[in-house]
């Protein structure tokens, strides 16, 4: 594949996956970051060419993209590295991709549709496990009920988060939990609702979180009211939902600069054999006024596993193939079909 793509943040816990998966898949895509002591080793490793560059001038990162295709970003937190590299994507006609979760950059990313399209890319953010799985089985379940009014998208899975995907639920703390309403994303408490789900592994107590599908799933089914669950034991559910009393302390400087520091000692995140002991169980409810109800539940790999298997595979496919300039969600930009590579028995 001659065209060129460049990864950003390729020296975090996820960029690092994708990288070594696009060298396994014979790829060579550019490295890059803003910190050229962590990035030297990783490109020197792979055998990679790799660029040195922060987001704080827009036009230095423009002068970076005009020999680039494709710009895959893996450097979070994402509501602070999306919007410049998706305007610089698009003041250069390069398509952008990003492993976000964060549903306001969603959100954003979307708001950037027509400008997208007139620049002739594609802007497609989540393509790692958010949101990859949940969106497939969205759009699977919707093509059983086209009618659907409501959705409800969970996951079940015993890996442990990275470092980063930490942080940036830290970030989120102080606002509570997210679901759309009546086609609207509102904010809502912690643990908002709860309930008794089987994701594929025997029934768990469940709880709302503010998961990236409150966004995008929208954009796929039309669906206005969606909410996404986690397991939850009720002990914690209760915790959370006591929590809301008190979140508006999470959104102080000190107290979010306390919490992260603390995950510094922590590892980067799970090694090889924690992510092939821990695959992800992903489950979906669709229902129509009438009370109609259809469930999909799948077994796929390790989210982390899936991230950078996704990301990879989603980059190559924006590259070979033509697509109408605009926003996507991943089962919009390859199909749900996309889902069938990452399940497992």
């Amino acid at each position: 594949m001659a065209l060129r793509w460049l990864i950003y943040g390729a020296y975090g816990y996820s960029g690092k996956l994708i990288a070594h998966q696009a060298k396994r898949r014979g790829y060579h895509p550019i490295l890059a970051g803003r910190n050229e002591a962590s990035l030297e080793p990783v490109a020197r490793h792979l055998e990679f060419e790799y660029r040195n560059f922060s987001l704080d001038n827009i036009d230095t990162v423009k002068s970076q993209l005009t020999d680039v295709d494709l710009v895959l970003n893996c450097a979070g937190p994402f509501s602070k590295t999306a919007a410049p590299l998706i305007q610089a994507c698009i003041d250069t006609q390069t398509h952008y991709l990003d492993i976000t979760g964060e549903i306001d950059v969603f959100e954003y990313a979307h708001s950037k549709h027509q400008k997208a399209k007139a620049a002739g890319i594609v802007l497609c953010p989540g393509v790692g496990f958010d949101v990859i799985p949940t969106d497939c089985v969205a759009a699977r379940l919707n093509a059983q009920m086209p009618e659907a009014t409501h959705l409800k998208l969970g996951f079940d899975s015993g890996s442990r988060m990275s470092r980063g995907t930490a942080k940036t639920s830290i970030e989120r703390l102080g606002r509570g939990g997210a679901a759309r309403v009546n086609g609207q994303i509102i904010d809502v408490p912690h643990a908002w609702h709860s309930q008794w789900i089987d994701f594929g592994n025997g029934k768990k107590c469940a709880m709302t979180i503010p998961w990236g599908d409150v966004s995008t799933a929208y954009y796929t089914t039309d669906i206005p009211n969606i909410e996404v669950y986690i397991p939850a034991s009720p002990r914690l559910v209760k915790k959370m939902r006591r929590m809301n009393w008190f979140r508006f302390v999470f959104n102080w400087k000190w107290v979010q600069r306390k919490l992260k520091q603390k995950l510094e000692s922590q590892p980067a995140g799970p090694e090889e054999k924690e992510r092939k002991d821990n695959p992800t169980y992903v489950w979906g409810e669709i229902s129509d006024d009438r009370g109609n109800t259809k469930e999909l539940r799948v077994k796929v790999k390790n989210g982390y596993s899936l991230t950078a298997e996704g990301a990879v595979e989603l980059a190559v496919h924006t590259l070979s193939q033509k697509h109408t300039g605009g926003f996507y969600t991943p089962s919009r930009l390859y199909g749900a079909k996309l889902l069938d590579q990452f399940t497992i028995q």
